[in-house]
């Protein structure tokens, strides 16, 4: 067998290229009533054996047939069968050995994946799947992140014990704590709390929750093994493939119904492991390698998928199209999308712009990678320092105004602009602007084309949570005022604001930065401490609700940074204006930010009214008005607006 290098070098020569690369959009199981057809890409295969069962693990295959040789690498079978509900494999012969693998196109499996499923997908659809659309979206889109398991497990949300950590725990309506019918969780929760997207970790199918074992197991999911089949361990039953389709088909209904987009977390950039079905159906050409044959390892799990190459780009391109057609999903978040190459996210981009409408679909990821990666023929990635390369409609993570406002994510005891960091109001102007006007130079951050490029946020599910990162940093009697100027300050940033689900309500990880694989009772949401520390949560409430209403903060465009005029800076304290379009409550807004631990008075040119406080972001409510002078109280915003 030729090694990895070899192999490499005979998948880039013109040869391969000109006979092997196939632009079907065919590959996998197509079933329906009339027929059922079986298509893998293996090009280096000298025989492919399609195997049939009838359960999803365990039994020997009831039928063996062999497939045919097609053009470009492709082997088929059909059948005027429905085989709907039949699981298969295939065994391939290759230099002198067999190698039994699932299919990598396949889009339903049996339990823990090792079997893929043939589905007649109108079978798996839920009533009134056909008239499932997107909420119709407004001014801002405010990105809330869920963990499937995690939004219900606890018994205190009032979930139905069946349901708890599962995709139907979404289509319970009106949920309260402790089903005492007077504080909502939940979607309603939500609903309540101002957010207009969900974005939902991991729910394709991944490895490192064992789906027939104990529901109390957890992984954050990051692991993929079927990109395109739903996870099995977050529905009611993991040994029949439909019902996990069809389960997360009503999820993601209900949470339409409920009035939010739905974002999917994607992980395209490396696998559950090298013995991965695209590795067995053509090895190493899914994998990045150095020419001294080292396996790359940008993800830190030792395995980096090679999107610069066709049918890998196209397998990822064609995984992301399937998602948003068949699922209606509303967007993509991109894991370690500083792996993927700068093309393919821009062809993403224009396939899911010519397929939906401009920047209907949702693009956003990680743009960096834990260490260098293989690309392959000079490609760029999609890292911040390449975000001018890419298009504007592809956002990324900002890790400058993350770590600008309450200290580096890296470094537990590194403070930030409003936990006591000096030299920072530079970082805080450039934040407001989304990075777009960036005289400061922030590493990464040069080109950026428009606040739609920005993700703004200051929590995820990776590190601290916000709570846990104030707590490093300060005294505890100064971190719920710190958690909400923490707040204050990225929402009244420009760009697309996303936060980690509880941190609303001082969510905790009890100081443990990475939780991926802690146990479920550490990682949920702890639904009574949402109404324990409802004055936080209030106070987002009115943020979210005033974020709205300010348009110059919510434009996306190239020209938005222009919206904010009269930045000014002093130790400790920065402040600027919004100009908002014609049509809102105010002609300006103006924010003022107080990280000192002394209160600021700030001249005022002429009436202005109050609209949010330290304590109170409902001020614009109560037509409060200031003239003249306004305190901002230590460690706190003020935001002001004038018609």
């Amino acid at each position: 067998m030729r090694d990895r290098v070899e192999l490499k070098k005979y998948y880039s020569s013109r040869a391969f290229l000109k006979n092997f690369v196939y632009d079907g959009n065919d590959l996998g199981v197509e079933c329906n009533e009339d027929k059922t057809t079986f298509r893998l890409w293996s090009p280096e295969a000298e025989g492919v054996i399609l195997n049939l069962y009838h359960a999803g693990n365990g039994e020997k295959a009831y039928r063996q047939i062999p497939m045919e040789a097609k053009e470009k690498g492709v082997w088929s079978w059909e059948t005027d069968e429905e085989l709907h509900g039949v699981y298969y494999d295939y065994l391939i012969s290759r230099d002198g050995e067999k190698v039994l693998t699932a299919d990598p196109y396949a889009k339903a499996c049996g339990v823990n994946g090792l079997r893929s499923m043939a589905v007649n997908l109108k079978k798996t659809d839920p009533e009134g799947w056909e008239k499932d659309q997107s909420p119709e979206e407004g001014e801002e889109r405010i990105v809330y992140e869920l963990h499937v398991k995690e939004f219900s497990w606890d018994k205190s949300g009032g979930f139905p014990e069946e349901y708890r950590g599962k995709y139907k725990a979404f289509t319970c309506k009106h949920t309260t704590l402790n089903n005492d019918g007077i504080h909502p969780t939940g979607l309603d929760y939500l609903k309540e709390l101002g957010v207009t997207h969900i974005q939902i970790m991991p729910i394709y199918d991944y490895g490192s929750v064992d789906e027939d074992g104990d529901d109390t197991e957890f992984n954050w999911g990051y692991d993929p093994v079927n990109y395109n089949v739903p996870e099995g361990s977050y529905a009611t039953d993991a040994k029949h493939g439909e019902v996990r389709i069809k389960e997360m088909k009503e999820m993601i209904q209900s949470i339409h119904e409920a009035g939010f987009g739905v974002i999917m977390d994607v992980v395209y950039n490396h696998t559950y492991s090298l013995d991965s079905w695209l590795q067995k159906t053509l090895p190493w050409y899914f994998y990045r390698v150095f020419p001294d044959g080292t396996i790359s390892n940008g993800s830190a799990c030792g395995n980096d998928v090679a999107s610069e190459r066709a049918m890998c780009g196209k397998y990822i391109l064609d995984s992301v199209l399937y998602w948003a057609k068949e699922y209606h999903i509303d967007g993509f978040r991109f894991d370690l999308m500083g792996l993927l190459d700068v093309d393919l996210m821009n062809r993403i981009r224009k396939e899911l712009d010519l397929q939906y409408g401009k920047g209907k679909k949702i693009i956003y990821g990680e743009p960096w990678a834990a260490t260098k990666t293989a690309v392959e023929g000079r490609k760029k990635l999609a890292k911040k320092n390449n975000i001018g390369l890419l298009d504007e409609n592809v956002g990324a993570f900002c890790d400058s105004t993350r770590d600008g406002i309450k200290g580096s994510a890296l470094k537990p005891k590194k403070a930030g602009f409003i936990n006591g960091a000096q030299k920072k109001e530079d970082e805080m102007l450039a934040s407001v602007m989304a990075w777009c006007a960036n005289p400061y130079q922030a590493r990464g951050w040069k080109n950026v084309k428009a606040p739609s490029q920005i993700v703004t946020y200051v929590s995820a599910h990776d590190n601290h949570t916000l709570w846990d990162k104030l707590k490093e940093t300060v005294p505890e009697e100064e971190c719920m005022r710190l958690n909400k100027m923490a707040a204050a300050v990225y929402m009244t940033c420009q760009g697309t604001l996303f936060f980690l689900s509880g941190e609303e309500f001082a969510r905790t990880k009890d100081g443990l930065d990475n939780t991926f694989n802690a146990p479920i009772s550490l990682n949920c949401l702890k639904w009574e401490q949402a109404w324990q520390n409802h004055e936080l949560v209030h106070y987002y409430q009115g943020l979210i609700a005033l974020r709205k209403k300010i348009s110059g903060l919510c434009g996306k465009s190239e020209d938005s940074d222009k919206k904010i005029t009269d930045i000014w800076k002093e130790k400790q304290i920065v402040g600027f204006t919004v100009n908002n379009d014609e049509g809102c409550l105010w002609s300006q807004v103006k924010v003022i930010y107080n990280a000192s631990k002394k209160a600021f008075l700030c001249d005022l040119d002429g009436n202005w009214e109050l609209l949010c406080d330290g304590n109170d972001s409902w001020c614009f409510e109560k037509e409060i008005h200031v003239d003249g002078q306004v305190e901002v109280s230590a460690q706190s915003v003020v935001i002001l607006g004038r018609k």
